[in-house]
């Protein structure tokens, strides 16, 4: 199977980025291959371009028709996106779910545990 073929969504606009110890960022994420990439196009404001690999766990949480994701990644970072529209925040997350999991067995679940489902 192709990485095209996984990629339901490959664009979303007005996604919302947290991170600790940062200011929120509002732009547009983008799903390729290999990275997860959120761009706000504004100045002097950066990019995230996230390699599917460094995903260890991914959590998924809905409020209404916004959905958030949390990442968190094997350098120990954690990542929440609030993405508008819970059609595409599933894709998105199973998605990225099919690219961190491709053969390693395991299970990303709603709680985060990939191997006991919450």
């Amino acid at each position: 199977m192709e990485f095209a073929e996984l990629i339901k969504t490959p664009r979303v606009d007005n996604v919302v980025l947290h991170r600790p110890f940062y200011p929120a960022v509002e732009g547009t994420l983008c799903l390729t291959g290999h990275h997860l990439i959120l761009s706000s196009r504004q100045d002097n404001t950066e990019e995230l371009w996230l390699l599917h690999s460094n995903i260890d766990a991914i959590d998924k949480r809905f409020v209404g028709s916004l959905g958030t994701i949390i990442i968190k990644c094997k350098d120990f970072r954690i990542i929440q996106l609030d993405i508008p529209g819970m059609e595409e925040c599933l894709n998105i997350a199973s998605s990225i779910e099919a690219f961190t999991l491709g053969g390693q067995g395991g299970r990303i679940t709603r709680s985060g545990d990939r191997d006991h489902p919450g």
